[in-house]
């Protein structure tokens, strides 16, 4: 039973009271980089602030327990916090699409927060929704809710936004400070393709872009709209242009911008909204959805960076009505021209006049709404088209031509069943260690430059093969002589599932480090991670389907992890989630794809970043007291554990803190399938001794320790055992040039040398005990 006009209203505003507590979470914005005693491992797109090495002082004797330091930082023991204060949220549904190469149209909302009264906003949301679903693509309506940027919103946030009294019109310069106030808005185009591409939404669809105000060139009053197709990869739906605006102008604009402008149709003319004829024409045009899908294809796959504007002719039987419209904008502008009317004037003054002219019906349902519900239907179409055009280049598989889905290398994968799979970044390597303990910047500092070949992702499928597993690595390189040399680096490895990529540079990292092993500076050409597509991956899902463990790096698209994700949640798959550096720790929390996930290695730093993905407290600074970094890491490690099996806290030299379901002294690592019915604790594992001077590269020995603790989940060994065969081959590997000791191998590190070792004894936390 639908509730009445009246209920809906009250229910509205009682809504905006509470709304912040229901909120979806999805991404975090992190500044911090990795510890370096902590993961070993510095990579990303960006230049690399001055991060530190190691926790100072790391004393020896265990001083005061957390709840001390739980109240400073004002940092709640387990308890969960659904206010999020994530920046960028994505809504499930939405998420799942994406990750199975599904069709999604993304919608603005200014529609919604200043197009219309309510109810009439929200019924004319929720119908927009609806044609989209029914034309078989998922709808993402983007909005700004309480400073969040949200992709996709559910019924209760439609409703917020519809009855909300003071949002802002939210165009690209009103992001930032709508974020920054903590306020509600609806996304105006430049606005909704900003997160539509951020999202990896290629379609988007609205009624009509803005463009050159009339008298714009004395003006300068200019949409942002404009200026947003120009820079952003998206494919723009609308009607076209209102002839309030000076559409020449508009075009012309659109042309020194770069954009792709197409009719969608049979004819070239340009509509004007409630006209399909403006008097002007467009470059191009496309005849239907499977033509316009091939041309944001060819748009996305060049790498462009501009966008292409499908204008979408009102459909016939609708023109008439809108007519009384189209005469009254032109009386509007004629009689604005005799009354000298010039500037940011203009268009209020004719909306004013069109409205008294048609007595209020120019914004009503017939023409309007004719056109909203066209463009949701060609624009689905589009997306179902472009979905399917994706889906065929894959199953064809044509030769690379620096397409964004490559197919699969020459070689075949072995026909021995693949244990594990690898999906991460190849890095060439460039290690410069300084001689003295300070480097002075501006000038040459004494030292030693090496090249190595790393990569998070290639670190531990080595690390793996090194131990005796032999996983598959999926990754990128370019067809360049840096990605034949790293190649034939890797030939003891199964490289069979790294794609070879023209007009792609192989990517490279640059570290330069103290004498005593302190990270100093990191540069990182890292830009073709992105092209390790889902549907890149997508070709090796029987290998996925069937492996025992798979690992993930941070390093590849948010698309390609939850499409990973989706896979595990079908075939109850381990997946093991390694995320590279604070900046990227987040990804899998962007949507819930990261409850389909079994293990996760992060340090301090990005096991932070991760609670604040899920809208968790974190401290404001990190701890430097041992008990308390203990205490800390195993207090946000709990709301992980709500469904991951097991988190590994990588500490430096303060060692590993391994948390999930106690058992036998220990933490289970292996996954039940009825669930958890244990104890939660966090196990600690001190470090090995190791002097500084012996540190020759810090790059690799974190993701040793990862494939250490990896290979012991493959063979079933004990938590114990696993957690020192990772120790063992991360100290190796700091004291080799290469990133992953050449030297490591099932000889060198064995369980024999595991057990014989004199090892530190472990000590447990039971979770429920800390902060009381």
């Amino acid at each position: 039973m639908q509730t009445s006009l009246e209920k809906q209203s009250n229910s509205c505003l009682r809504m905006q009271g509470d709304y912040a507590g229901k909120v979806h979470q999805m991404q975090t914005q992190t500044t911090a980089n990795k510890v370096l005693g902590s993961k070993f491992i510095f990579s990303g797109t960006q230049t690399r602030s001055l991060i530190f090495f190691i926790l100072e002082r790391a004393g020896s004797t265990m001083l005061g327990r957390v709840s001390t330091f739980l109240q400073r930082c004002s940092l709640p023991a387990f308890h969960r916090c659904w206010l999020h204060d994530s920046l960028f949220q994505v809504h499930p549904s939405v998420s799942e699409a994406l990750a199975e190469n599904k069709p999604v149209v993304a919608l603005e909302s200014t529609i919604i927060t200043h197009g219309m009264p309510y109810p009439q906003n929200l019924s004319t949301a929720q119908e927009v929704e609806a044609i989209v679903r029914a034309h078989g693509a998922t709808p993402a309506t983007v909005g700004v809710l309480r400073g969040r940027v949200h992709v996709g919103l559910s019924q209760e946030q439609l409703h917020f936004l519809s009855c909300s009294r003071a949002s802002l019109k939210v165009s690209r310069r009103d992001v930032p400070y709508a974020v920054s106030k903590g306020l509600s808005g609806g996304t105006t185009v430049s606005g909704t393709m900003i997160a539509a591409h951020r999202a990896s939404i290629p379609v988007f669809v609205t009624g009509g872009i803005g463009g050159v105000h009339r008298d714009g060139e004395n003006s300068m009053d200019v949409s942002a709209d404009l200026t947003e197709l120009g820079r952003t990869p998206v494919a723009v739906v609308s009607a076209g242009v209102k002839s309030i605006l000076d559409i020449g102008r508009t075009l012309e604009f659109l042309e020194t911008q770069g954009v792709c402008v197409a009719t969608f149709g049979k004819s070239r003319d340009f509509p004007a909204f409630f006209s399909p004829q403006s008097g002007f024409t467009s470059p191009y045009n496309v005849t239907d959805a499977e033509e316009a899908a091939e041309l944001i294809e060819a748009m996305l796959t060049l790498g462009l960076q501009s966008g292409v504007l499908l204008a979408v002719p009102i459909p016939e039987e609708h023109a008439a009505a809108g007519q009384l419209t189209q005469e009254a904008i032109r009386a509007a502008v004629a009689e604005a021209s005799e009354k000298g009317i010039r500037g940011r004037d203009v268009t209020p003054f004719i909306l004013q006049r069109v409205s008294e002219l048609t007595q209020g019906q120019s914004l009503q349902a017939t023409p309007d709404m004719a056109l909203i519900r066209n463009n949701a239907r060609v624009g689905s179409q589009i997306a179902r088209a472009l979905s399917e055009l994706r889906r065929r280049k894959r199953s064809e598989s044509p030769p690379p031509r620096g397409e964004k889905t490559p197919p699969p290398r020459k070689e075949k994968t072995p026909p021995t069943p693949t244990k594990a799979v690898v999906i991460g970044g190849i890095n060439v390597d460039f290690v410069a260690k300084g001689k003295t303990e300070k480097l002075l910047f501006g000038q040459t500092n004494p030292g030693s430059v090496c090249q190595a070949y790393g990569g998070v992702g290639r670190n531990i499928a080595d690390c793996l093969t090194r131990l005796g597993e032999r996983p598959l690595l999926i990754s990128a390189v370019g067809a360049d002589s840096q990605g034949d040399i790293v190649l034939s680096h890797c030939g003891h490895m199964n490289t069979c599932g790294i794609a070879r990529m023209r007009e792609q540079r192989t990517a490279t990292y640059c570290v330069v480090i103290t004498g005593s092993g302190e990270l100093s500076l990191g540069l990182g050409d890292m830009d073709i991670h992105q092209r390790i597509t889902a549907q890149y991956v997508a070709q090796f899902e029987e290998q996925l389907s069937s492996a025992s463990l798979v690992c993930v790096d941070g390093n590849i698209p948010v698309a390609t992890i939850d499409y990973v994700c989706s896979l595990s949640r079908k075939h109850a798959l381990p997946v093991w989630y390694e995320p590279t550096d604070t900046d990227k720790a987040s990804k899998p929390f962007m949507s819930d794809s990261w409850k389909n996930l079994s293990y996760t290695s992060p340090n301090l730093a990005e096991l932070c970043a991760m609670n604040r993905a899920l809208g968790l407290s974190t401290p404001a600074v990190l701890p430097s007291d041992p008990d308390e970094v203990l205490d800390c890491a195993a207090t946000l490690s709990r709301p992980l554990l709500e469904h991951l099996q097991c988190v590994v806290v990588t500490l430096g030299p303060l060692g590993v803190l391994v948390c999930g379901e106690h058992e036998d002294g220990m933490v289970r690592l292996a996954p039940r399938r009825n669930g958890r019915t244990g104890r939660l604790c966090a196990v600690h594992y001190p470090a090995i001794p190791l002097n500084p001077a012996d540190i020759v590269n810090v790059s690799g020995a974190g993701d040793s320790l990862a494939g250490g603790l990896m290979a012991g989940v493959l063979r079933g060994l004990r938590t114990d055992d696993s957690v020192r065969l990772g120790l063992l081959a991360a100290r190796r590997s700091l004291a080799s040039r290469h990133p992953v000791a050449p030297s490591l191998s099932s000889d060198t590190v064995n369980l024999a040398r595991v057990r014989s070792q004199a090892w530190p004894r472990p000590s447990c936390r039971w979770m429920e005990e800390l902060g009381q």
